[in-house]
């Protein structure tokens, strides 16, 4: 079965930026299509960014296009997620999985397997 563990998460300055990465382990980890979510404290968990498994399709969320990127290296095991612009309302725990469902591109939680335990992410204003 495949773990995921995030890191990179921390506090940042509004307008400033983190590197997210989520290192899978397993052999099958560059046939998976991943996901990037993100769950405030009394909010729902959110979709933020997925990414097919060959890394030509990349699918985010209307609150985060043109600030975030995400990206993969098949090579390491490895996605990532750029947060550029950082602003307070990004502030959340960041978890990956991988997308399971056939739905996947739409970013439901309900398409998506083996949650990591998720990195913080603050943003102070």
């Amino acid at each position: 079965q495949v773990q995921l563990v995030e890191s990179g998460g921390g506090l940042v300055q509004a307008g400033g930026s983190l590197r997210l990465s989520c290192a899978a382990s397993g052999r099958t980890f560059p046939r998976y299509n991943m996901g990037w979510f993100r769950q405030a404290p009394r909010k729902e968990r959110e979709f933020v960014a997925a990414i097919s498994w060959r890394g030509d399709s990349t699918y985010y969320a209307d609150s985060v296009k043109g600030r975030f990127t995400i990206s993969r290296d098949n090579t390491k095991n490895t996605v990532y997620l750029q947060m550029n612009s950082l602003k307070p309302e990004d502030t959340a725990v960041y978890s990956c999985a991988i997308g399971s469902g056939l739905g996947w591109q739409n970013g439901r939680p309900a398409d998506f397997a083996s949650w990591g335990q998720g990195t913080q992410v603050t943003v102070s204003s």
